[in-house]
């Protein structure tokens, strides 16, 4: 350490100036000379590499320094560190293609470069002369990463950072994404046959056949009309190759491919959900009402009910807006060191309300429910529009089949969901996941994670409803920017099918195939996989129903919301949101009714949502959310999970989940005693102990973080502990006070 001055001397103004940074002197070990590779996956390729390389690990309130190696390849941007590290080793929850230390290129979302202590957005003309003496990453997952390049040569840091600013950021065509170098070339046929058998096992339906469509069609007892005259794309390139129409509707290839209603879904009353694109312009304003006209008519002569047009373009904000309101929203989680972080938390609520981003879920789930009011409440068809109909009409339309249809509410279900809503819908996923970094930002818009932070909403509010958990919808975000997966790297199927073909060296024959997302064996091992599903989901069964109707739960408010118009919660710091959550969790009660607030539903949708929460609380029947200010949360678990400062060791979603699967046991096994009292004949258990188990096999709530099972906490100078049993939580505070904290030399497994 410097000293300056001496004792006994006179004080002087120090003449020691200092060119060396306090992250550069923080080191643990000086750089040393070791050469690693990367374990490449199939098809990837290095580009280039440097070394030493200083990577910055954000921890508590410093930063400290790990020396390694950085690679580019054709598929991420990975770091190796020249320290054997047993993290991943040991990680249960750990992706198969890529690592903590690892950024797939696709998952790129802006560069920056620290020139003279001046940090500069990097675009494709700053790094031909220059590179700057830190790169900082931003990634599309929120996660930030930060390399020194001041101890590697500079011809190598020159290269490493053109490299990757290349890339990463430079404008490319699809067939350079890795998906294409990974497929390989399968045998003809082959594999397209295996990997569909395997999705039939799976019992997600890909709505890619004829058959796929008649088996929902037959399950939601639809009266329409199959179409497979778009088999090869003659009547539109922006349709999918098979849809379902209402029966009435006369000669499709008269409508330009647009126009006409595409059949979501029936209702068990009869009704059903419709959604088109807006008709060809036309000169005259006589057509286009005539156009409509004969929509209406078709939709409401094919079910003998009334119709109900809704244009999603005049009711919800553009994916433009959309677009606009997420760059904001996503800067306040973009956390680069703690300073960053607690001045982001003096100004925390006032952010979020200027960002818009949860007032446009809010509209969103509103919008739904008015849908779904008149399905189930008026028994009228409804036909939702935009200009394309792949956009807010995905959305909507999955929102509706989400709180109406039960099956949806599965895992399987929801896969389907997808599928059918998104994938044969045509959303474009290139263009607005903006995966190929065109230069055009009018079509880049989050518009399939806007569904996913709704769908998370009704999680949180509904969670027994659900068969999948928030880490399911978590890592789906996340899948979306692994170009590993055809299902979110095309813009329609006529789109996929000929870039399949035209990259398959047996295109004539067989086309190349692309495993989808929801092979999630691509991506993690089975015990992996368990932490999708929710073990408090509440299974239908035989004798529900008596049990339902025998049982209903008493009105109650909750205290923790406003009884006057709208207004932001008080500031109590970022943990509110969980701590609101444990009470609604615990409760498991809905809230008791709308709020007067300008924002709030019509008074008809207000009635509807009373009328609903009176009846018996049935999680396998109609589902509506609550919209009421505090109610619609940030998505905790996706925002905030690789912020050190806000992770709660013992505490958080994972100690609720804990503490709630340890009681779920406790009464499973009271049940078993008493049945086995009752009849000699064996019991059979609940299914989802498995689940739990695997949970407390990582020890006490108090070893986990808040940030399970994604991001890893180190050593903490304070860490709460949660009593793990009755009779603890019943012992005095100061023993427990002196308890010694095991987690602080324990570091949390993901």
């Amino acid at each position: 350490m410097l000293s300056l001055g001496s004792v006994g001397a006179k004080s002087t103004k120090p003449s020691f100036v200092s060119y060396v940074t306090p992250e550069e002197i923080k080191l643990e070990k000086e750089p040393p000379k070791i050469e690693k590779h990367p374990d490449l996956l199939p098809g990837e390729v290095e580009f280039c590499s440097a070394n030493p390389i200083l990577k910055y690990t954000q921890d508590d309130m410093s930063q400290r320094g790990i020396f390694g190696t950085l690679f580019c390849t054709n598929f991420r941007v990975t770091f190796i560190s020249d320290e054997k590290s047993q993290e991943e080793t040991t990680k249960t929850f750990k992706n198969k293609l890529y690592g903590e230390n690892d950024i797939p290129l696709m998952c790129v979302d802006h560069i920056y470069g620290v020139y003279d202590e001046k940090k500069k957005l990097i675009t494709g003309g700053l790094v031909k002369n220059k590179y700057p003496s830190k790169m900082i990453i931003h990634c599309k997952d929120l996660r930030v990463f930060q390399f020194c390049l001041t101890f590697t040569k500079e011809e190598d840091a020159k290269k490493i950072f053109q490299g990757i600013a290349h890339h990463c950021l430079e404008e490319k065509s699809l067939k350079c994404v890795f998906a294409f170098s990974y497929s390989g070339t399968p045998s003809p046929g082959t594999e397209l046959s295996s990997c569909r058998e395997m999705q039939r096992k799976r019992e997600t339906i890909l709505f890619d056949s004829p058959e796929d469509w008649t088996q929902e069609m037959k399950r939601t007892r639809a009266n329409c009309r199959l179409v497979t005259e778009n088999v090869n794309f003659e009547l539109s390139q922006r349709l999918p190759k098979y849809f379902v129409i209402p029966s009435a509707l006369g000669d499709l290839f008269s409508y330009q491919g647009k126009g006409f209603p595409i059949w979501c879904w029936s209702h068990h009353s009869g009704c059903a959900l419709f959604k088109a694109s807006l008709p060809p312009v036309t000169q005259e304003d006589g057509d286009f009402q005539k156009h409509l006209d004969i929509m209406i008519n078709a939709v409401a002569h094919n079910y003998l009910y009334s119709a109900k047009t809704e244009d999603l373009s005049e009711s919800l904000p553009t994916i433009q807006d959309i677009q606009q309101s997420y760059n904001k929203f996503k800067q306040f989680f973009l956390i680069e060191n703690s300073t960053d972080f607690w001045l982001s938390d003096v100004k925390w609520f006032s952010s979020l309300e200027s960002s818009g981003w949860l007032d446009i879920i809010r509209q969103c789930l509103q919008k739904a429910v008015e849908v779904v009011e008149c399905l189930e409440k008026d028994n009228t068809n409804v036909l939702i529009t935009e200009e394309e109909g792949t956009d807010l009409c995905c959305v909507i339309s999955s929102l509706v089949q989400i709180m109406l249809d039960p099956y949806y509410r599965t895992l399987m279900g929801f896969q389907s969901l997808v599928q059918k809503e998104w994938v044969a819908g045509c959303h474009a996923f290139l263009d607005r996941c903006n995966h190929l970094h065109q230069k055009d930002k009018e079509c880049h818009s989050p518009v399939f994670l806007l569904f996913l932070e709704c769908v998370w909403q009704l999680v949180q509010q509904h969670s027994p409803a659900f068969q999948f958990s928030e880490t399911y919808l978590t890592v789906l975000s996340d899948s979306v920017d692994v170009p590993v997966f055809s299902t979110f790297l095309f813009n329609s199927a006529h789109h996929r099918e000929s870039v399949m073909k035209a990259e398959s060296p047996l295109a004539q024959s067989s086309p190349l195939s692309c495993p989808t997302v929801w092979d999630w064996s691509v991506q993690f091992d089975s015990k992996a996989q368990n932490f999708f599903f929710n073990p408090l989901y509440s299974e239908k069964v035989k004798h529900e129903k008596a049990v339902r109707k025998a049982h209903k739960p008493k009105h109650q408010r909750q205290l923790s919301l406003p009884s006057t118009a709208f207004k932001l919660p008080s500031k109590k710091g970022f943990f509110k949101d969980e701590t609101d959550s444990l009470k609604k969790m615990l409760r498991v009660k809905r809230l008791s009714r709308w709020m007067g607030s300008p924002d709030s539903p019509t008074a008809t949708t207000r009635g509807f949502y009373e009328s609903w929460q009176q009846r018996p609380l049935d999680y396998h029947g109609l589902l509506l959310p609550c919209l009421d200010g505090p109610a619609v949360r940030v998505w905790i678990q996706r925002y905030l999970r690789w912020i050190p400062e806000v992770h709660i060791m013992g505490g958080g979603s994972v100690a609720v989940m804990t503490k709630l699967m340890e009681l779920l046991s406790q009464v499973q096994d009271l049940k078993r005693v008493l049945e086995q009292r009752d009849s000699s004949q064996a019991v059979k258990l609940d299914h989802r102990p498995y689940i739990q188990h695997r949970l407390l096999s990582f020890g006490s709530s108090g070893r986990l973080s808040s940030s399970f099972p994604f991001a890893y906490s180190r050593n903490r100078s304070f860490k709460p502990i949660i009593p793990t049993g009755l009779m603890q939580s019943l012992m005095v505070t100061d023993s427990l006070a002196s308890q010694e904290d095991e987690a602080s030399s324990f570091v949390s497994l993901v």
